[in-house]
């Protein structure tokens, strides 16, 4: 992009650290600074590897990417400004998500014959998360960054709290179906000690835990762990539903990169937009209609299946639009809202994280690509990341599974989600406190941007 409001370009070097600014002048007062880090291998690396390592792999396990821990790493230790930040942490969110999907494409439901990833609830939301994505990225180049303080701010408290109640409640209710099967098949604590035998032959030993709670019977853990096993990856994927998510992507992903070529704010670009409308809302009321007529329903809620109103499912389509605008606003994963949205709606933790990191891969490559687009981050450090964050998605889910299988508790999921948004909520919230002091010392222009004469 040209750069007619007056782009100038300098050289500034901090303590070993070169760093190239670009600012871009609204009206000779408001300007947005671009600053980019030139990579060298030093103790801020070295932190902001294995901070991301760690982000990457509690969000991804949590369900909610990581975003909240990614976007102060990429400020406070590696230097970047907060928008350029938000972009590198979508990169990041984005291939450890991707990550995780492929892992969890092999994974079982703990509890049913089903896969642990609920393509329809992830039909359900997907599409208006990818259409809140492209509002959300938008209103990220407008709000001014005190605003964004405030809502980073007001939404992990929030978030953090109801989960943290959730996992309590959780916690005690596995604690009473561990009592219960111990009574019931007249045992002691010497059949953990079998169980943990049995997943070492199995091979699946956080199912053969989530098994032996439900049923207390390990003799039929043994048998439905077996019929499992021998299910593969091809079957494993519902192959109609996740065709469906593709084609989404493909559509809007494409309307995304005609807007690149476009004058901002032209009629061709509000064309483009608002064809991502229809395109959304026709997917996901497509799945919503088949749930209100029961020709499809939501398998992992085993027999625990509502009779879905016409309210209730726009309401839920509302929340996954309002959970991709905040994705795209504040460079987060749109798992901060649905991991504890699917955990409300009673889907057992493990397919809660499964799906929403699932829909968290397909939106958050599209804030990848419109950042791309806006030349938000640079392509060395965003590959460096996420190899990062992709390693360490993995890792952590082979670990967590691990721990659920030796404390026969699920809610652990709940708990990591939990330490996820409250860590996010103070490392951003004191990052953008300590920005707007700043500038308000300096005299900066803290007011909002105007879309149509944005340039990089």
């Amino acid at each position: 992009m040209g750069c007619e409001m007056g782009c100038w370009k300098v050289s500034a070097t901090s303590e070993s650290n070169d760093t190239t600014r670009v600012d871009t002048s609204y009206h000779d007062k408001a300007f947005y600074q671009h600053t980019w880090p030139s990579m060298k291998y030093g103790w801020r690396i070295i932190v902001g590897s294995i901070v991301g390592f760690l982000g990457s792999a509690f969000g991804n396990v949590g369900g909610v990417g990581g975003g909240g821990i990614f976007v102060p790493m990429l400020t406070l230790i590696i230097g970047f400004d907060a928008k350029s930040a938000i972009a590198i942490s979508k990169c990041m969110i984005t291939g450890g998500a991707t990550a995780t999907v492929f892992y969890n494409l092999r994974q079982r439901h703990p509890t049913l014959d089903l896969p642990v990833i609920d393509y329809d609830l992830a039909l359900l939301f997907q599409p208006m998360l990818m259409l809140g994505i492209s509002i959300g990225v938008s209103f990220n180049v407008i709000f001014p960054d005190w605003m964004l303080t405030i809502l980073l701010i007001v939404f992990f408290v929030g978030i953090s709290v109801k989960s943290f109640f959730k996992g309590v409640d959780t916690w005690k209710k596995e604690t009473i179906i561990k009592k219960e099967a111990r009574k019931k098949s007249q045992i002691d604590g010497k059949w953990f000690d079998i169980i943990s035998i049995l997943a070492f032959y199995i091979g699946s030993p956080e199912d053969a835990a989530a098994q032996y709670i439900q049923t207390g019977d390990p003799a039929k853990d043994c048998t439905n762990q077996s019929r499992k096993k021998v299910i593969s990856i091809i079957e494993n994927i519902q192959w109609k539903e996740l065709g469906l998510l593709f084609a989404i992507w493909v559509m809007i992903l494409a309307l995304e990169i005609g807007k690149n070529y476009t004058l901002t704010c032209s009629v061709v670009y509000w064309v483009l937009n608002l064809l991502q409308v229809p395109i959304a809302v026709g997917m996901s009321s497509y799945e919503a209609v088949r749930l209100y007529k029961g020709t499809r329903i939501i398998a992992s809620k085993g027999d625990q299946q509502p009779q879905w109103q016409v309210l209730q499912l726009i309401l839920l389509c509302a929340c996954g639009t309002l959970a991709g605008m905040i994705a795209g606003l504040l460079g987060l994963g749109g798992g901060f809202i649905l991991a504890p949205l699917f955990l409300g709606l009673g889907i057992p933790p493990q397919v809660a994280s499964a799906t929403s990191i699932m829909a968290m891969a397909f939106s958050a490559s599209m804030a990848v690509v419109e950042y791309y687009l806006l030349k938000r981050f640079p392509i060395t450090y965003a590959l460096y990341f996420v190899a990062v964050a992709t390693v360490s998605a993995l890792f952590g889910q082979h670990l967590v599974r691990k721990v659920i299988a030796l404390l026969g508790r699920a809610s652990v999921i709940i708990f990591i989600l939990t330490l996820t948004l409250g860590v996010s909520a103070v490392l951003l919230g004191g990052v953008g406190i300590a920005n707007i002091i700043k500038r308000i010392e300096n005299k900066e222009y803290m007011g909002f941007a105007n879309l149509c004469k944005y340039r990089v």
